[in-house]
């Protein structure tokens, strides 16, 4: 397998506009380049695993698609278009990614219902407060993604009540609500445990299937669900290597990705790293 810095082409890919699309991106926080020269495209529809070890850039990745880190600008033709545009209004653009992560869990481990943290995904809040006008739709459409979630039983209960992993449900259900285009979870499996994995497993294949590009960001291969099919390594901040899951996740490429012996095992659609 050769490493790939360069946008990889796939095949099936389309005239439309990629969902994302980097070019000799770079971003420097507190003095250190934290992502160097990347060159990305994802495309409408497509499954991506974006892999690689704490420290190496992924999350600084997703912080760059959703405008929370800021490109140095570049001679060499920087580019960071999401659908096709280069400029977007950040509440725009968070209607079109939503975001589930563990630090957003933590936030709203407290008194607000289930319910409540769903609609809260319409104002892109942490919450629901006084200038936040909910409509009959809105509720109606929060109602709809716990029924698709499987979930709706939970929709007045407070999200401290809840377990780990019907938490990560709920807050799912609040990136699904305003109908995006992609979802993109950021380590998103912390802290569950197998009952909960197995469900949130579940839930993301059930959206997968719904058509909307999943985006998982990890350092664990079994969060990966059976209809990923493109792994993008990350290390030091730069593209290690880009391309069809099976050929990807191999024991030597993430040896050299972890920097250790890793042996890879697949059963079932699904991986795991020993070592």
């Amino acid at each position: 397998m050769v490493k790939m810095a360069q946008n990889m082409h796939l095949p099936g890919k389309t005239d439309s506009p990629s969902l994302l699309e980097l070019k000799n991106v770079t971003v420097v926080r507190g003095g250190r380049k934290i992502l160097d020269s990347i060159s990305l495209s994802i495309e409408q529809g497509e499954h991506v695993a974006i892999i690689g070890p704490n420290g190496s850039g992924k999350s600084s990745l997703i912080k760059t698609f959703t405008k929370e880190y800021h490109p140095l600008a570049a001679a060499d033709g920087l580019v960071l278009n999401i659908m096709g545009k280069a400029t977007w209004h950040v509440f725009e653009l968070r209607k079109l990614l939503g975001i589930v992560s563990g630090d957003l869990q933590h936030i709203y481990c407290r008194q607000v219902s289930v319910l409540e943290v769903v609609l809260s995904g319409f104002f892109s809040s942490i919450g629901i407060y006084y200038n936040h006008k909910i409509t009959p739709e809105m509720e109606a459409r929060s109602r709809e993604v716990l029924a698709f979630l499987e979930i709706s039983h939970l929709a007045d209960r407070l999200m401290s009540e809840l377990s780990s992993g019907e938490a990560r449900r709920v807050l799912i259900g609040r990136a699904l609500v305003h109908n995006p285009q992609a979802l993109i979870l950021d380590e998103p499996a912390n802290s569950l445990d197998l009952k909960a994995l197995h469900g949130f497993r579940e839930s993301v294949r059930k959206i997968a299937g719904s058509g909307k590009n999943i985006i998982l960001v990890t350092h664990t291969l079994e969060d990966i669900i059976p209809e990923i099919n493109r792994v993008i390594l990350i290390k030091d901040g730069r593209i290690f290597m880009d391309g069809k899951k099976q050929e990807i996740l191999t024991d030597a490429n993430l040896s050299e990705l972890f920097s250790l012996p890793v042996e890879v095992v697949e059963k079932k659609g699904y991986y795991q790293a020993l070592i």
